[in-house]
């Protein structure tokens, strides 16, 4: 099963993207569509809403006046806490059985739940993608007025209400923009469903990785909002049983160039429970790659061949660790053992790059000279005996500045 969030701003077009997503076969659980049914005449919802604003927010036949009630809740921050009070733990009863119904029926369901608050709920990190369907603001008043009889006081006080545009771009995976007409966000919609949705898709059902070519490319500096995203998930997925999570690899060097893989680590308090996260890291998008177990033992201590010794001290170099599906963002994730030697060479690599240009330099030419090799493996096993010495000489500055993870 992939779960999609999906949202957007008021006006902004959310209902066109996921009317595509359910042509092209997705199952979609719509918010606007639960948040009706919940507060239907005789519900328990309905009745609440009806003691907190008054009968006068009913219509002569007993529904819901809709309109009424807005010019209430949208005027006071206050009032609007308590309607999301009463309505968001029935919205949210209502979508949990309506995704376990498909899960039931549906073999490995796309599951899309258009959520209008998504942001404001904080329910980003819940879903393995998260899709945003943005427009200017003076573009979804003017459509507001136009298209649904809003005025425009009402309009803006609507938009005024929801998340802004920052909110929505910090938890945005896909930021689809609807400045254009109707039919150009449905094509975009449909490239995002056999681009990256449905390969996304097969990729957690086989419980395979995303591809990824060894091939350097220039620093981008959104990576680490990029791992903030990634993180935020991670730490939902994984709750407490996860001691500390981080952005590591080259991709967390600021201006350093890497393969457009973000790489993060998990500290755990024992394989035992990296193992008990298998399941719900491949919900959330990451399946486990059972062929790697471990690192590479950075010791002095070696065999009389010079390959490592596989004594009691390379078993605390074991992991855990899992790739992620999504084709639109490559990620690894290591699971390491909190103060493990690799749990804290990972944390200490980072710091130690980034306080050392030179260094930098250094590494940045064996990663080329690496990448000539068109498999992963081969380009990680290039790298080794360069990490070897790293090993020793990361340690040493860390003894000299006193450097603590």
């Amino acid at each position: 099963m992939l779960r999609i969030g999906l949202t957007g701003g008021i006006g902004a077009g959310k209902s066109t993207v996921s009317a595509t997503f359910a042509e092209c076969g997705a199952i979609v659980v719509d918010g606007d569509v639960i948040s009706r049914e919940v507060v239907e005449p005789g519900t328990d919802g309905l009745a609440k809403l009806v003691d907190a604003f008054g009968s006068h927010i009913l219509r002569p036949d007993g529904a819901l006046d809709r309109p009424s009630l807005a010019a209430i809740a949208f005027s006071d921050e206050e009032k609007r806490q308590t309607l999301n009070g009463i309505v968001h733990p029935l919205v949210a009863h209502r979508r949990s059985e309506l995704i376990a119904a498909a899960v039931e029926s549906v073999e490995s369901p796309v599951i899309v739940e258009d959520i209008p608050l998504l942001v404001e709920s904080q329910m980003a990190p819940m879903f393995a993608l998260v899709a945003i369907v943005h427009a200017d603001p003076e573009l979804r008043v003017q459509r507001l007025v136009e298209y649904r009889g809003f005025s425009e006081a009402d309009a803006r006080a609507r938009i005024a209400a929801q998340a802004t545009e920052e909110q929505r771009r910090a938890v945005a995976d896909v930021w689809l923009d609807n400045s254009g007409t109707s039919g150009e966000l449905v094509e975009k919609a449909r490239e995002l469903w056999y681009q990256r949705v449905l390969p996304f898709a097969h990729n957690l059902t086989a419980g395979t990785p995303a591809h990824v070519p060894p091939r350097l490319v220039p620093a981008d500096p959104t990576w680490p909002d990029q791992a903030r995203r990634i993180v935020a998930r991670l730490n939902t997925t994984c709750g407490h049983r996860a001691v500390r999570i981080d952005h590591i690899g080259s991709t967390a060097v600021p201006g350093l160039d890497a393969k457009d893989v973000i790489d993060v680590q998990v500290t755990v308090g024992s394989l035992e429970v990296a193992d008990e996260l298998a399941e719900d890291l491949l919900h959330a998008g990451y399946p486990r790659i059972a062929a790697i177990t471990a690192d590479v033992p950075k010791s002095d201590a070696r065999s009389t061949d010079g390959r490592f010794d596989h004594s009691a001290e390379a078993a605390l170099w074991h992991k855990r660790f899992h790739a992620s599906g999504d084709p639109g963002r490559p990620t690894n994730v290591h699971i390491r053992v909190d103060g493990w030697p690799n749990q804290q060479f990972a944390l200490l690599f980072v710091d130690w790059l980034a306080a050392n240009p030179g260094v930098q330099a250094d590494y940045l030419a064996v990663k080329r000279a690496a990448a000539q090799h068109s498999d992963i493996g081969g380009y990680a096993e290039a790298k080794e005996p360069w990490f070897l010495d790293a090993y020793r000489r990361a340690w040493a500055w860390a003894d000299g500045t006193g450097w603590r993870p």
